[in-house]
């Protein structure tokens, strides 16, 4: 069903749509590394504020997302809905226009620099932007009506798809690191709801992503992604489950620098 499809494509590249702590030396890089023999992290920092990215992110990007591997680690028996079927996005690049954009940092960290001073703002994901983009590439143009972010919190974020559908994801956690190679990672856990049909639906998702600055065949970025699903604890295979995901998905991205002009910073 569109619906549930459109769900699971929605949350796998969470990371480009949603401030940061700092985890323990290397430990969100051997995470990946680890795939698929995931546990889920506990400890995460509260978010607070939205995620800063390096400035070398800054800007517009067409992105290109491959599904390149997946996993039912309780498999068969828990099998999240739409896995079966995201088996056919395998090796299938799909390609959108994203960007990155100075703001201001939170309003804690603002009091402490003068507001005129451009070293005060950070860079972060233009989230309703880039999931526009992803949504419609991914199901079409006619899939999503909206998608509009908390003007209170930059970690709460309404996706409203056609039928009446709407998918609210709630950012709960997150951590940083910047390995000795230069290479930026990310991890962020956000609570999903999932509502507009029959039975609402909730989970857990955590996405890990690796980000590195190359210079080959016009790529300027490449980054190594792994979303995992987690079952609520509404879910009656929960305590089964445990803290294990019940499925992963891994991807390759590569970021194209745009030629749209240069955004203006607010």
């Amino acid at each position: 069903m569109l619906f549930i499809r459109g769900f699971w494509i929605f949350c796998l590249l969470i990371s480009l749509l949603l401030g940061s702590g700092d985890a323990k030396a290397g430990e969100l890089a051997e995470r990946l590394a680890n795939f698929p023999q995931w546990e889920k992290l506990t400890s995460l920092q509260p978010a607070v504020g939205d995620l800063a990215y390096p400035e070398w992110m800054a800007g517009y990007w067409q992105v290109t997302s491959t599904l390149v591997d997946l996993a039912a680690p309780l498999a068969p028996d828990i099998v999240t809905p739409g896995f079966e079927g995201n088996r056919r996005q395998l090796n299938q690049p799909v390609s959108f226009l994203v960007r990155f954009v100075k703001v201001k940092p939170p309003i804690s960290r603002a009091k402490l620099i003068p507001a005129t001073d451009k070293k005060s703002l950070i860079l972060v994901a233009d989230r309703a932007f880039n999931s526009l983009n992803l949504i419609r590439a991914s199901l079409g143009d006619k899939a999503v009506l909206s998608v509009k972010v908390d003007p209170d919190s930059p970690n709460r974020q309404i996706t409203f798809l056609r039928g009446g559908l709407q998918l609210v994801s709630i950012v709960t956690a997150r951590d940083t690191e910047t390995t000795p190679e230069g290479k930026f990672v990310t991890t962020e856990v956000f609570q999903q709801l999932f509502k507009g049909g029959v039975n609402p639906y909730f989970n857990t998702v955590e996405s890990t992503t690796a980000y590195h600055r190359v210079s080959t065949s016009g790529v300027a970025i490449e980054a190594d992604q792994v979303t995992a699903i987690y079952l609520s604890p509404q879910d009656p295979d929960y305590f089964v489950a445990g803290s294990r995901p019940v499925a992963l998905y891994r991807y390759h991205l590569e970021f194209f620098p745009s030629k749209l002009p240069t955004i203006p910073q607010e």
